[in-house]
């Protein structure tokens, strides 16, 4: 937030300086006082980094010269950083394979936790510190710094390549993971070895979503380093469906503790079990005081990279709460050699290489004996001679080094781009014209270049290589603060999460991960449990989308993070949780229904077939030859096809069935009511040939005459049959709509019209056949067959009458089964009312099957 004013305060000055020069010359404003190390060489590297973390400002006038701010408050990491770059540097010097007949030198800047003394000293860095140069016609020499490694902060880091990204003066941080360093428009020369906060959010959320942590809180830190991750950290978790924020809280600067005891009282309202912290260790140590004030247990600390390995907070105060802490922290490597470095470190044993200031604070704070002559005046001066290999310091630990590893990374990338620049092949550079940089012409952006194209191999075997962006890598180690019995904390690693062609990719020791919890298990952190099987969920009005009702399912559907429903085939379990192939229904032959009616059909075939037999025996008594008995025959064969096509309609519908069941019962039908008809017509012939000059009608109704108009009738329905099924043809359907659990396998007609033409032929030669009948019912013969062919034309219509309402009625296999229902009845009807009573007088009075008998003629009545 205090950014860009001081930007543009400092920028303007500097600018100004330089635009306000004399013609021959140019001379700073004024020069700034700041403590740094600084050693010399052909090339000379910048570097920023927090040895002090706090500085005292004073009171500025404008009658006075302004004092220097006062830099306190040692930070030993700090000062580790700067003395890793200051090995790196020496140890590039002493390799012969890399930068050849060439001495890298440094001039290293402490910052002291200070926006304003941070950009002083890039300024510093980026112009010199020489009161006053000439300008040259032509301009030689290398500028001050070829490149910075730093700074620590986002904040600081922002404003100061903000400044130099105008110039193109190349920026490797260690430790700054600002998501927004990432904007090569804005930061067009910025580099870093730590991964950004990007990758940082989607670590934490990948280790969310392994623990199944779907309810947590967020705290960040007031700067660019929280707020940035804040906004990252609510998008990202939106779109990996990870889970929902309890709430975020923004942690304050300075000391504020009614805010602190604010934020502290949400957390313990809260239902979240999970807490994230980005933010700096300053910060966690102030809200822990709280925290232990207001003793919030259960709960599982989240740490981000600025403090998932930092030692300070684990104290015997904050670790009950503390333990079993989960973070992602920098990448560890190993630097041969450090620690020895660390320990020979005196201002008088290099006098000409270190400058004294840094190291008489390192002296100061390490022993305590001795002043650096502005933070204790009324101690001795430190002289840097004080004895430190028996000091017990966090400084000389390197077993654990993080930040110092980036550093040492940003060195070696700045010397291998620095020493690709210079094995450049005149002619074939990649530059206008095929140039190469030279030191004594090089211009920033040419180092940037190379920057680019980085890519070596660290002796700890990490690849360190940049992204279009100016990213490393990303890769983190996961942590894991771990509470041992005797009251001592450790900090282990547990896992490494990382980015890779295959994608994010988490791995985690879960047996080695220490929780503080009675259970020693993970806490289970979700706003509303999992619904039951058969439910759904209904998120709450105006909470998070994680906070739901669980509301049962509709049939159907199973229940996911809405209800859904199943396929077309299948139906919901009983349980609702999970799909099952839907029943299937037709008119099966091993359900009673089925068996009840291929039974009959079954029968009424038999009996067709007894009957044919009795007929066929008997053909030479009257009742046989004076019933026509061709026709007789024909008309039985053709009710036994009727019986047995009603079986077409039983079975799982085929396509073959479904196109043979309708054209078999209705050609069956037609045929057995055409030869009804004939019949009927033969009877009113030999009634009227019988009358005074009605001989002559007989010759139209002849045995071949009867045969022809059988077989002429019937072929009008085969033809009929055969156009419905070559333009509009019957197939197996799964019809869905009748029962939402079951699927009915019908047969669809394929065309209305079709098959309402086929009922309504049989329909015509019925009528007419029964009105036939009906007019000769009353002729004068003792056994006139014209009042059963009326009898049974009556059941046959009242069959069929009834078929049509009842069969649009009926769902599924019933429609079927009153189909064959009305196919057996009629046929039934017909058999028993033609063929019953001749066969009664056949087989049980065979006294009145005599042509005496049947003409009238003979018998009395009894």
């Amino acid at each position: 937030r205090v950014v860009y004013p001081i930007l543009l305060l400092f920028s303007t000055s500097f600018f100004f300086s330089v635009s306000s020069a004399l013609s021959s010359s140019c001379k700073l404003r004024r020069q700034f006082h700041l403590n740094g190390l600084h050693k010399a060489g052909d090339v000379v590297l910048g570097g920023l980094f927090e040895v002090h973390y706090t500085s005292v400002f004073p009171e500025w006038t404008f009658t006075s010269e302004p004092e220097q701010p006062t830099c306190k408050g040692f930070d030993t990491q700090g000062f580790r950083h700067t003395m890793t770059m200051v090995f790196a540097v020496d140890e590039i010097n002493s390799n012969s394979n890399l930068l050849p007949n060439l001495t890298l030198g440094y001039s290293l800047y402490d910052n002291c936790g200070a926006l304003v003394i941070g950009f002083r000293a890039a300024l510093a860095l980026a112009s010199g510190q020489e009161e006053q140069f000439l300008l040259q016609e032509n301009c030689f020499g290398t500028p001050p710094v070829l490149g910075i490694v730093g700074d620590s902060y986002s904040t600081f880091t922002i404003a100061t390549s903000n400044v130099l990204g105008l110039f193109r003066l190349p920026m490797v941080s260690h430790f700054a993971t600002c998501s927004c360093l990432s904007d090569r428009q804005r930061f067009p020369s910025f580099f870093r070895t730590i991964p950004s906060d990007a990758f940082q959010v989607r670590a934490m959320i990948q280790i969310l979503k392994h623990f199944g942590w779907t309810w947590v809180g967020l705290l960040v830190s007031d700067d660019d380093y929280g707020l940035h991750v804040a906004r990252s950290f609510q998008s990202d978790l939106v779109q990996a469906g990870g889970g929902c924020l309890a709430y975020a809280e923004v942690l304050p600067w300075g000391n504020d503790p009614a805010e602190l005891r604010r934020i502290v009282d949400v957390m313990k309202k809260s239902t979240a079990r999970v807490v994230m912290v980005f933010a700096h260790e300053i910060h966690i140590y102030k809200l822990m005081e709280e925290v232990v004030m207001q003793n919030v247990t259960g709960l599982q600390w989240m740490a981000s990279e600025a403090w998932a390995s930092v030692d300070v907070l684990q104290t015997p105060d904050f670790m009950p709460y503390l333990g079993g802490t989960l973070g992602i922290a920098i990448r560890r490597g190993e630097i041969a050699g450090f620690k020895d470095f660390l320990l020979r470190i005196h201002p008088n044993q290099h006098h000409n290489n270190y400058g004294n200031s840094l190291v008489r604070v390192y002296s100061y704070n390490l022993t305590g004996n001795c002043s650096t002559g502005w933070v204790e005046a009324g101690r001795a001066l430190c002289t840097g001679q004080e004895v430190l290999h028996n000091v017990e310091s966090e400084l000389f630990d390197v077993s654990n080094l993080r930040p110092e590893y980036n550093v040492y990374k940003a060195v070696y990338a700045l010397a291998y781009a620095i020493d690709d620049m210079l094995s450049c092949v005149p002619g074939r550079g990649p530059f206008s014209g095929h140039s190469c940089a030279t030191l004594q012409r090089l211009e920033p952006w040419q180092l940037v270049y190379y920057l680019d194209k980085v890519n070596f191999t660290t002796p700890f075997g990490d690849q360190v290589t940049f992204d279009e962006n100016g990213d490393a890598l990303p890769i983190y180690d996961v942590m894991n603060w771990l509470w041992l019995p005797d009251g001592k904390a450790k900090i282990q690693n547990v896992g490494e999460v990382k980015e890779s062609a295959k994608g994010k990719e988490l791995t985690l020791d879960e047996a080695k991960i220490f929780w503080n919890f009675e259970s020693k298990q993970p806490p289970w952190s979700v706003c509303s449990e999992s619904c039951p099987p058969g439910t759904r969920m209904a998120r709450k009005k105006g909470e998070p989308e994680c906070c739901f009702d669980c509301i049962p399912c509709s049939e159907g559907k199973i229940n996911s993070m809405e209800c859904t429903s199943c396929p077309e085939d299948f139906w919901s379990s009983p349980q609702r949780d999970h799909c099952v192939p839907k029943k299937t229904e037709f008119l099966s032959y091993q359900e009673p229904l089925g068996i009840c009616l291929t039974t009959a059909s079954l029968l009424g075939t038999f009996i067709c077939a007894v009957v044919l037999v009795i007929f066929i025996y008997h053909r030479s008594t009257p009742m046989v030859r004076a019933n026509n008995s061709e026709l007789s025959f024909l008309l039985l064969v053709s009710l036994k096809l009727c019986f047995l096509c009603s079986l077409l309609f039983i079975g799982r519908p085929s396509q073959w069935t479904c196109q043979l069941r309708h054209a078999a019962f209705g050609i069956s039908f037609v045929l057995c009511v055409s030869c009804i008809l004939v019949k009927t017509m033969v009877v009113l012939a030999v009634f009227k040939a019988s009358q005074p000059g009605g001989g002559a009608s007989l010759k139209w109704f002849g045995a071949v005459q009867q045969r022809g108009t059988v077989l002429v009738l019937t072929s009008i329905q085969a033809t009929i049959c055969t156009a419905w099924l070559v333009s509009f043809s019957p197939v197996p359907h799964k019809n869905t709509q009748y029962y939402n659990d079951k699927i009915v396998y019908e047969c669809v007609v394929g065309s209305t019209i079709g098959f309402a033409v086929l009922l309504g032929y049989i329909s015509l030669l019925a009528i007419l056949s029964f009105l036939l009948a009906f007019l000769a019912r009353n002729l004068p013969d003792n056994f006139n067959e014209a009042k059963l062919i009326t009898f049974s034309m009556l059941i046959f219509c009242a069959v069929w009458v009834a078929f049509v309402p009842a069969y649009v009625n009926s769902p599924g296999k019933y429609a079927d089964a009153v189909e064959v229902f009305a196919i057996l009845a009629s046929s039934f009807g017909l058999l028993v009312a033609l063929f019953g009573p001749k066969c009664y007088i056949i087989l049980l009075r065979p006294e009145r099957n005599t042509k005496k008998a049947i003409m009238g003629r003979g018998t009395t009545k009894s």
